[in-house]
């Protein structure tokens, strides 16, 4: 009884524990995400006034071929910024997780530093080094790379760019708590049984990492998926994103129900994406660990 008693009493103190994160993901995430979600599904081009439910506002979407090809184009570079981060993320953390802490605490200062930088501030910053007089422009010429100024900017290279910088952090703190947790002596014992670094690596290293890879790849998606900051301003008229177009019907058209319909349906790509990937990945990345 006096066990029982006790784990009753644990179960409340957790769900006390819990309370105010509920409450405040309820407050300031689930009832304005509902009420966005009640505002998609008004038939006309205002919420002013507005009554009844009607798909007018998703099939004005799916109806027209230019968002669809938007919406496609968002999730490539997503994609390809998932991609990009963990290639260029990977070795980073894996090198951070296995330095001494004392040496770990400096690089990864230089590696969150980014990080407490705004966004607009990161983005003008790209915008001065990638300008016709930019410094990166300065330096082909200057190595005879290119005879005159490039047009490094706004292109879809440029936004792709910018974007592997601003999430890769992410991937590289993911990375590395959950290396941290790996025993090295895992790595020695696959050594002992002759296999070379190569695969160790494949078989020991990325299986046991895929908590972190997922975890990164999770965050990056999503945040590469909504992004509007920098394809407006790197990539221009050239590189659109469903973010930008939500961004036009909200704030400066002021049609709510559509720009909170082009929301949800980026919200719910996003999701079965994630979904879909995750499973893609962890599937073969841990077929190594069941025991045969």
């Amino acid at each position: 009884m006096s066990s029982a008693t006790s784990a009753s009493e644990g179960g409340k103190q957790y769900r006390l524990l819990l309370a105010p994160a509920l409450l405040t993901l309820l407050v300031f995430l689930v009832i304005p995400a509902g009420i966005v979600l009640r505002i998609s599904f008004y038939p006309g081009g205002t919420s002013i006034g507005a009554e009844g439910y009607s798909l007018a506002q998703y099939a004005k979407f799916f109806g027209n071929s230019l968002y669809l090809s938007v919406l496609a184009e968002t999730v490539a570079y997503a994609l390809i910024v998932c991609l990009g981060c963990l290639v260029l993320g990977f070795p980073v953390g894996y090198s951070l997780a296995r330095h001494p802490p004392a040496e770990r605490r400096l690089r990864m200062l230089m590696v969150i530093v980014p990080l407490t930088l705004s966004l607009v501030v990161v983005v003008f910053g790209w915008l001065v080094l990638l300008g016709r007089q930019g410094l990166v422009n300065n330096v082909l010429v200057w190595l005879g790379i290119v005879t005159s100024p490039q047009q490094l900017l706004f292109n879809r290279a440029a936004v792709v760019i910018v974007l592997i910088q601003q999430f890769l952090p992410f991937m590289i703190i993911s990375v590395m708590n959950v290396v941290m947790q790996i025993d090295p002596v895992l790595e020695q014992a696959s050594t002992s049984l002759r296999a070379n670094r190569a695969r160790t690596f494949l078989k020991v290293i990325i299986p046991l990492s895929t908590p972190g890879i997922l975890a990164g790849l999770s965050l990056i998606f999503v945040m590469a998926v909504s992004a509007f900051v920098t394809p407006r301003l790197v990539g221009g008229p050239r590189a659109q994103m469903v973010g930008g177009f939500i961004y036009d019907q909200i704030l400066t058209t002021s049609n709510w129900p559509f720009g909170a319909a082009m929301a949800f349906i980026l919200l719910a790509v996003g999701f079965g994406l994630m979904a879909a990937l995750n499973t893609a990945i962890i599937r073969p990345l841990t077929r190594g660990l069941h025991v045969r």
